[in-house]
């Protein structure tokens, strides 16, 4: 092998380290078919909520529905990061998440609101609990901004990458 093709083999396998490093975090899941049924989901659940507002809720909460089940739910806040909607975690249901850190130290609803804020939709990785579990898993929320009875908020939903 001459240096030229060695200087290139390195630099394709630093790239290809540089995107897989948990070094360097992603902003988005890898390409899957959960990936893309997240999305469409929250799709869904933002054409719902722009439709009935704060109505749609009740469906939301439905176990065993589209909505709910197994690890899958759907979330509403609004942008001040009060929890209008948690069928997973209801206690949350009232409460304000400003500032809350996952285990590794990220204020991962305030990213959320963020990006609903500043892109319209899009991706949110940290550590969270399943229902049900007591140690955090490494979940990837997909959010997008809604409008629910004239307030400003986004509806969510997830999944666990491991």
């Amino acid at each position: 092998m001459n240096c030229k093709a060695l200087f290139t083999s390195v630099l394709l396998l630093g790239g290809l380290w540089f995107l897989v490093s948990p070094a360097f975090p992603q902003s988005f899941p890898p390409a899957s078919e959960t990936t893309r049924q997240t999305e469409a989901l929250v799709g869904k659940a933002a054409a719902l909520i722009d439709g009935k507002g704060k109505a749609a809720f009740a469906e939301f909460r439905v176990k065993g529905s589209e909505w709910l089940h197994g690890d899958t739910y759907v979330f509403v806040y609004d942008l001040k990061a009060n929890v209008l909607l948690n069928p997973a975690f209801p206690a949350r249901e009232g409460t304000n998440v400003s500032g809350q850190k996952d285990s590794n130290g990220k204020a991962f609803h305030d990213a959320m609101i963020e990006t609903a804020r500043t892109k319209g939709s899009g991706w949110v990785d940290y550590m969270f609990l399943r229902p049900g579990q007591t140690q955090p898993s490494h979940k990837w929320t997909y959010v997008k901004a809604v409008t629910i009875d004239g307030v400003p908020g986004l509806v969510g939903s997830g999944f666990y990458s491991d």
